[in-house]
Order: C-alpha cells, then structure tokens, then sequence
C-alpha cells in the first residue's frame, strides 16, 4: 500500500496531520507494507526567505481578521497540536519560501530519509523557531535528519530537484488538491486535512481491503 501525501513544512496542520498519520499507522495491523511518500506543495511560491511581523499578524492579514480572532484560531492550533505531542511556538516561528526545503525533501525519498527530514522540519520551523528559508539552515537540518552535507549543499547549489517539485505540485493541481495536508491512497482513496487518527486508520483499513484479491 503506497500512501501520498501532499503538504508543506510551514502548514501547521500538515504538521498535525503527520503526527496522526504516524498514530494510525501505529494502530494498522498492515503497516509494515505501507510506504509514505511526502510530495511538495508550496502554501506561497512567491514567498521570501522569512517573513516579517508576527504569525497573528500575519494570519490576521491572511484571513482579514481581527487580530483576536486570529488569536483564537492559532489557540485552536495549538490545543490540537498538543494533543498530537506537538508544542506549537508561533512566538517564535520565522517562517518563509520552502521551495529548497522541498528540494531537499525529493533528495531525502532517494536517500530513504524523507520522514526524518519531514519531521525535522517541522519541528524546526513550529518548535525551535528555525529560519526554515535560510539555506545554511537546511543544510543543517538535513545532516541532523541523517542526509550527508555534501549532498544537501550539492543539492542548494546546483538547483537539483527542482522539476521534481514542480511534478509534484503539477500532480497535485489534475487531481484537484487545494489545500494541505492532502492523503491519497493507491490512487483511490484520499483524505483531505489533518483528520483524525481513526478516522485514517477505517480509510487504511478501507483500502486494504479493497487491495486483496477477491
């Protein structure tokens, strides 16, 4: 069973929806023949390498809401990600353009380490406050995610990856993604957002049945 999943490393609920993703797998009975493959999809292409002002600002601006309202979303967040094991610090987010981070990604799936540098940056970016657009940054997330520096600097450098993202977020517009984090399953069944971990686990359970002959 081949799992999909599109999202990008500055999404909060796609951090969420990693963490649930992790917990249902954890309560599948088949997960030893499950393979996750984390595929790019940029919230804001345009973006620079960190943003300015604060998340609330930013969100409020985003959604063109009061700032206590934006306030009240971003408590959502945090009490949701809190309960995934996850400690939100968007007092110390500084967040930007993921396009090398997602470069990278595609050189971890060839390296077999793309769930730890997913998770790394993540962390990264939501937790330790990381600067996830700064290239010197990345590089040493990647050799904490087990990726040698040689190859993440070879990487940044030299542009490498770069269709294998825009084949990802092209793959993503035919089949209708607009928005993240976005689950596909053997290219049947999908699940759209950070749901529930049970709510993943009756969908895997779905398609294995579905995947054994009659």
């Amino acid at each position: 069973m081949k799992i999909e999943v599109w999202s990008d490393v500055v999404c909060p609920w796609c951090f969420v929806g990693s963490r649930h993703l992790d917990e249902a797998l954890r309560r599948f009975d088949h997960a030893d023949e499950v393979e996750v493959e984390w595929r790019s999809y940029e919230l804001d292409p345009n973006g620079p390498p960190e943003r300015s002002g604060t998340y609330l600002e930013r969100i409020a601006r985003k959604y063109r809401v009061p700032v206590e309202e934006a306030g009240a979303r971003v408590g959502r967040i945090v009490q949701v990600g809190a309960e995934a094991g996850i400690d939100f610090r968007f007092d110390l987010a500084r967040l930007g353009n993921t396009f090398n981070a997602h470069r990278l990604l595609q050189l971890a799936r060839t390296l077999g380490r793309q769930a730890e540098l997913k998770d790394r940056l993540f962390t990264a970016a939501f937790t330790e406050g990381r600067r996830i657009g700064d290239p010197e940054t990345l590089v040493e997330l990647a050799v904490e995610a087990g990726i040698p520096e040689a190859d993440a600097r070879r990487v940044l450098e030299d542009g490498e990856h770069a269709d294998d993202v825009r084949a990802d977020e092209n793959a993503a517009m035919e089949i209708g993604v607009d928005g993240v984090p976005f689950f596909r399953i053997d290219e049947r069944f999908v699940i759209p957002g950070a749901q529930a971990p049970e709510t993943i686990v009756a969908i895997l359970d779905r398609a294995w049945a579905k995947s054994q002959p009659a």
